[in-house]
């Protein structure tokens, strides 16, 4: 997969929560779950689940104050993203020891297949280990910002 390729145009939308206050990861993937459920209808509890599951395996802090959560959600009919600027990092246990502070957050239908999974939080991570990507968005104002930032 190109590094050329647009986060936002694997997706037909990506939820954008900007500069919100969490004080764990326990307390941001209950966010998270909010928010899916208000826009796609699944509940709260099994997108926080999916994402503590996986979390349990192994931090998806990739460093430099980025962490990439993911999961898969039977009733997903797509690919869903989510990006969080937080107000304050938080510890997201991690190689680097740094707090995170920019989370994008993977779900993907069941139905799909692993390895297109696997290639899009390769290509986040690529993306992501960019500092001048990472500057822009700590400093994007809102969320058209983001979004046409995500779009570059």
């Amino acid at each position: 997969m190109s590094t050329n390729i647009s986060l936002i145009k694997l997706f037909e939308e990506v939820e954008v929560m900007l500069d919100i206050k969490i004080s764990s990861k326990k307390r941001l993937f209950e966010e998270i779950g909010l928010c899916i459920e208000e826009k796609y209808g699944v509940p709260r509890a099994e997108t926080f689940d999916a994402l503590f599951a996986r979390e349990k395996l192994g931090s998806t802090n990739i460093g430099h104050g980025i962490a990439l959560p993911h999961g898969r959600l039977k009733q997903l009919k797509r690919f869903v993203g989510v990006f969080a600027r937080l107000e304050e990092p938080i510890q997201f246990e991690s190689g680097d020891s740094k707090p995170v502070q920019m989370v994008f957050v993977l779900l993907t239908p069941k139905v799909k297949q692993q390895n297109q999974h696997l290639a899009y939080l390769a290509h986040f991570a690529r993306v992501f280990s960019e500092q001048s990507v990472r500057n822009e968005l700590l400093k994007a104002t809102g969320e058209t910002e983001v979004r046409a930032l995500l779009e570059k």
